[in-house]
């Protein structure tokens, strides 16, 4: 009998699946892939291209610099993956520069997702034509260039899965790091030893007193900094 499915299915649409094998295969996520909590798929998508030298990518009508994913293997690869997974296609997201910021609340929305698959662009980006025939959800990890989607695709991967139950060691680290549910960012934390070149651990952390501790780290969460 085969194991159930996993909570949350991660599908990720590359031209160099290569890239995510450290990824993959260290720490947090790779604890959660071994017990079933995360399921992560990689497709290469020039197992869809139409020629013998399996094409991919073309130059802009019109000019320009660079090179386009081309339609025709982009869109046959990610509707062979969407109907790989029964009637789950999945919430289709497509990692662009122009897409919306990930931030924190998107992160908790798409936690709860049973699958999600995540295209990676390339090149100078995508023909048109993929997003009008698929109408994925763009999205940006920020205001700067990238080689590709595989890096941002990491970034989604990696904010999510830690809000499946069971893949922390402790599910209250979710709730309480940065950005929880109080706003700020993360207090600062100290550990061993007590005294450290002149700088020592503030009394209230060592004092056990639960309530104090906790009104001390409300007090001293940061805020995010200015944007440049």
């Amino acid at each position: 009998m085969p194991p159930p499915p996993p909570p949350l299915r991660f599908d990720v649409l590359t031209l160099f699946p290569g890239l995510f094998e450290g990824f993959l295969s260290e720490s947090i996520l790779k604890r959660a892939i071994r017990r079933g909590l995360i399921g992560v798929n990689l497709w290469d998508i020039r197992r869809w291209a139409l020629d013998k030298h399996r094409s991919v990518d073309d130059t802009p009508f019109g000019g320009g610099p660079g090179m386009l994913m081309m339609a025709p293997p982009v869109v046959s690869a990610v509707e062979a993956v969407q109907a790989s997974f029964g009637d789950r296609p999945g919430r289709l997201i497509a990692m662009t520069p122009a897409g919306r910021r990930l931030d924190q609340a998107f992160v908790e929305e798409l936690a709860r997702e049973p699958r999600i698959v995540l295209l990676c662009g390339r090149y100078e980006g995508f023909d048109q034509r993929i997003f009008d025939i698929l109408r994925p959800e763009p999205l940006s990890i920020g205001d700067y260039v990238l080689s590709g989607g595989e890096v941002p695709a990491m970034a989604v991967i990696d904010a999510v899965m830690r809000l499946v139950p069971g893949v922390l060691g402790d599910d209250q680290s979710a709730i309480d790091e940065s950005f929880g549910p109080d706003g700020g960012l993360e207090y600062p934390q100290y550990t061993r030893p007590r005294s450290y070149r002149g700088l020592d651990v503030p009394e209230v952390l060592l004092s056990g007193d639960h309530a104090a501790i906790a009104r001390w780290r409300r007090q001293h969460r940061r805020t995010a900094g200015p944007s440049r």
